[in-house]
């Protein structure tokens, strides 16, 4: 009985730490898919990439665009502010999934935590 106790105790603890350990890394992300620009701050996200690529694929070079906070920003190069934008959500989405995939495969609780079995 003993035994099977201590064995859901450390599937309990895994199971917490796993969680923990995925919030801390979407929290990480979201911070990287933050992007101020020109006093404004955009969340980096699928939506926007598009809006801005609908805007220069309609022949605008420049626009105001609503940030997080609904403050009107002046964007004067679209081009550069996309390829900005992409290159954020490419790298934090890349460094995302390469992270996850880690913790993913990691069964125990010393390895989500990036510890080896003695605890160093």
């Amino acid at each position: 009985m003993a035994e099977k106790l201590t064995r859901a105790l450390e599937f309990a603890n895994y199971r917490t730490t796993l969680n923990n350990q995925k919030a801390q890394l979407r929290a990480r992300t979201q911070a990287l898919l933050s992007y101020s620009f020109n006093g404004g701050t955009f969340a980096v996200n699928q939506s926007l990439i598009a809006f801005v690529q609908a805007l220069i694929t309609e022949g605008y070079e420049d626009a105001v665009l609503l940030d997080n906070y609904e403050n009107p920003i002046e964007v004067s190069d679209l081009l550069k502010f996309k390829t900005e934008i992409l290159s954020r959500y490419t790298e934090a989405t890349n460094s995302y999934h390469a992270e996850y995939e880690k913790l993913r495969k990691s069964r125990k609780t010393h390895k989500l935590v990036g510890l080896d079995e003695n605890g160093k």
